[in-house]
């Protein structure tokens, strides 16, 4: 965010995500995420029948100076809210300045009030008087750089090297996935069971059709399958633009863990980011009480950060209840795959 002085009246606009202002507008961001690109929110919106735009603020001459891409979502039992945005690890406005961003949040507010909206949530840290807490985490990035084998050093020595190195001398082979079915059959039977195994609902499998033809196909993500012992040990889909890589999706078979099968495909996935001029490589989100996985993802030489997600409203929202909780955990695991498909069909919307 560049600290220039923002001068003269603005004025707050609502743009549909096929807008060419609004994309033009983030590519022109060197901060701007995967998440901001409307691909995503297109995707989100598809699966879950919400509507969404992207809120910008525009100064005197007309040009965006500052935006973020919303859902509407509406939900039986609970006030209505705007979200920028759900299934989203972190999400900050983005602003060609600090005043800029700050006039943003304050339209943001206005616009929520205006249309009777209960609270506008953002996946980042807000100030002002109106802004919340709700919730916070932990993120991790990797810096990268052009020499892959420079990057590999600073991963932990026995954790993290010599895991790689141990599924490289046992056969895993990691191959990107070329058609639709790598991320609709293969990906979503590896995570309709690794889902199963958590005691969690899994996404439809709309989402993932819609992934591949409004993400991956455009370029702007991948899908890598490791394999061993004849079929596919692990999966994972990531989300690559404008510098970043995001592993946003995992899976895998329990039985051949052991091959470290996830740990050869990160090793594929960032040595292929390297070679291919990209800036980082983010792990996505970890809850603070998921120590193993904290743990796992600080092995890789990243950086830990402070994700704090905010909410816009009157009064503090009331506190969220946990996504699976251990009744439907337990429920999920003893139960065949289909009820972790037929669940996540009903109530994934609702976790928005």
């Amino acid at each position: 965010m560049r600290a220039s002085p923002l001068t003269g009246p603005v004025t707050a606009d609502e743009l549909e995500l096929s807008d060419g202002a609004w994309l033009q507008f983030v590519e022109s961001c060197p901060d701007a995420l995967p998440y901001h690109h409307p691909a995503w929110a297109t995707v989100v919106a598809e699966t879950y029948g919400f509507r969404t735009f992207a809120l910008t603020l525009r100064d005197g001459s007309g040009a965006i100076v500052a935006g973020l891409p919303v859902v509407d979502v509406k939900a039986p039992f609970r006030p209505r809210r705007w979200v920028s945005l759900p299934y989203t690890d972190h999400l900050q406005p983005l602003a060609r300045s600090e005043v800029a961003g700050a006039r943003l949040v304050a339209a943001l507010n206005e616009r929520r009030r205006a249309a009777g909206v209960a609270s506008a949530e953002v996946r980042a840290a807000l100030g002002g008087a109106d802004a919340h807490m709700l919730s916070e985490g932990f993120g991790h990035v990797l810096e990268l750089g052009p020499d892959p084998d420079a990057v590999f050093r600073t991963f932990k020595r026995s954790r993290v090297q010599g895991a790689i190195q141990k599924g490289l001398r046992d056969g895993i082979e990691v191959r990107r996935g070329g058609e639709p079915a790598d991320l609709t059959r293969v990906f979503y039977e590896l995570h309709t069971l690794t889902r199963r195994r958590h005691g969690v609902p899994v996404q439809p499998r709309r989402l993932f059709e819609l992934l591949w033809s409004r993400v991956v196909e455009p370029g702007l993500g991948f899908v890598l399958v490791a394999e061993a012992e004849g079929r596919p040990a692990a999966a994972a889909f990531f989300l690559g633009w404008n510098g970043t890589v995001i592993y946003k999706y995992s899976a895998g078979l329990p039985e051949l863990g052991r091959l470290r099968p996830t740990n050869v495909l990160l090793w594929h996935a960032i040595r292929w980011a390297c070679e291919s001029g990209y800036r980082s490589f983010d792990f996505g989100r970890t809850d603070p009480e998921n120590e193993g996985l904290r743990t796992f993802k600080q092995g890789w030489g990243t950086e830990e950060r402070k994700l704090r997600y905010s909410a816009l409203a009157d009064r503090a929202p009331a506190a969220g209840t946990p996504s699976s909780p251990r009744a439907l955990q337990a429920v999920i695991r003893r139960s065949p795959l289909f009820v972790t498909r037929l669940l996540g069909r009903l109530l994934y919307r609702y976790a928005a």
